[in-house]
């Protein structure tokens, strides 16, 4: 039975390693200093509580981190210090130089590590997400092993560090500021009282996320994680000498967003705050 260690049980994070469950693994956590919603995700999925990081080293085959990306060194940096030596996956939303940074931090020590990146949904009985894996060839049929038969459908990637980051931040580009945009836009529409006039040119296309209007408090609620994410998607542009500005601004505006952290709102309430600037933004 493969042990399984995750970094930390947010909502993507517990549902993943619920499905490792299914595969039949045991999936490590640390409760201490996680919030009351994270224990009880964790005690859902089943998970094994473990007194600190250091009893998850010990026992973990493989450990996954699944966290927000600005803080995924910092959650790799903590591996390390224990001697971690063994298959680290590092699943975030991260650029291709952030990986091959958290690379050499677990290198150091003698881990072998894979990039990993997690597209879609949270998996579960009526959804599926994709675990793409790139890095050692040896790494990787272990870690997709994990989820055989499960929601997570693995997808090892040829090639090495970077190559699952990239493809992540890649699809990111697109979806989540192509969100921020029809957020923005009906902030717009509404200021001049022709929301409804917009919904109806957006509904007479096959496919707009203008028409998916109850979907921007989601992205709202996300934007703690996302801003972040987008922020990534510019050092990745960037890096590749490609024009950054649009996951730029995406992060700005996300922002706007940042008290109504995994909050309810309503499209009412989410349009509104897009007119209040940041802490540190002009007014």
């Amino acid at each position: 039975m493969t042990t399984l260690g995750i970094l930390h049980p947010g909502s993507m994070g517990a549902a993943v390693a619920a499905q490792a469950r299914l595969g039949g693994a045991e999936v490590l956590w640390c409760p201490a200093s996680r919030s009351a919603s994270t224990r009880e995700r964790a005690e859902r999925c089943g998970l094994t509580p473990v007194s600190g990081l250091a009893e998850m080293v010990e026992h973990a085959d493989i450990i996954l981190s699944l966290c927000p990306p600005a803080v995924a060194e910092d959650v790799a940096r903590s591996v390390a210090a224990h001697s971690y030596a063994r298959i680290y996956v590092d699943g975030n939303a991260i650029s291709p130089a952030t990986m091959a940074s958290i690379s050499a931090i677990m290198l150091e020590h003698g881990a072998t590590v894979v990039d990993g990146s997690v597209i879609g949904s949270p998996p579960s009985e009526s959804t599926s997400a994709r675990l793409y894996l790139s890095g050692p060839s040896t790494a990787l049929p272990p870690v997709a092993q994990v989820f055989a038969g499960s929601a997570v459908q693995a997808h090892e990637l040829p090639g090495g560090i970077g190559r699952a980051s990239a493809l992540k931040l890649s699809y990111s580009s697109y979806q989540k500021a192509s969100r921020v945009l029809a957020a923005v836009s009906y902030a717009l529409a509404r200021d001049y009282g022709v929301e409804a006039e917009l919904l109806d040119i957006a509904q007479g296309r096959t496919t707009s996320y203008l028409a998916e209007t109850a979907y921007i408090p989601k992205v709202a609620a996300r934007s703690w994680r996302w801003g972040p994410e987008m922020k990534e998607v510019a050092h990745a542009l960037e890096e590749a000498g490609l024009p950054s500005d649009l996951a730029t601004a995406s992060a700005a505006v996300m922002s706007r967003w940042d008290s109504l952290k995994d909050s309810p709102s309503g499209v009412s309430q989410v349009l509104d705050q897009l007119h209040a600037p940041s802490e540190g933004e002009p007014a």
